[in-house]
């Protein structure tokens, strides 16, 4: 098992910045891929920005050019550093990892989610 600790959340005005930040934990073997999701009530959970392990990046086109996603492979751990935040980018924030674990013999690869942080953009 993973275990995802998500910080960083909190209240910002509009144009304000925020990092949060997402540590990894557990029986991992190799994390292939870790990410930011948020959602707000009533809608879909969606991909802000995500990093492989080849350093690949994806970002949505709605956060371009504010957001910065880094990752340090070594601490399992991954970054969102989150400037000229909009009203709009109220949401809870979820940490992904696409990780493969070995255990008592036992292999696996799954998807794991954070709890989530609460981002509120507001004057």
């Amino acid at each position: 098992q993973v275990q995802l600790v998500e910080s960083g959340g909190g209240l910002v005005q509009p144009g304000g910045s925020l990092r949060l930040s997402c540590a990894a934990s557990g029986s991992i073997f190799r994390i292939n891929a870790m990410g930011w999701y948020r959602q707000t009530p009533g809608k879909e959970r969606e991909l802000v920005a995500a990093i492989t392990s080849d350093g690949s990046i994806n970002y949505a086109d709605s956060v371009k050019g504010r957001f910065t996603i880094s990752r340090d492979i070594a601490k399992n751990t991954v970054l969102l550093q989150m400037n000229s935040l909009k009203p709009e980018d109220t949401a809870v924030y979820y940490c992904n990892a696409d990780a493969e674990t070995y255990a008592s013999g036992i292999y696996d690869r799954s998807n794991y989610w954070g709890q989530g942080t609460q981002v509120t953009v507001s004057s």
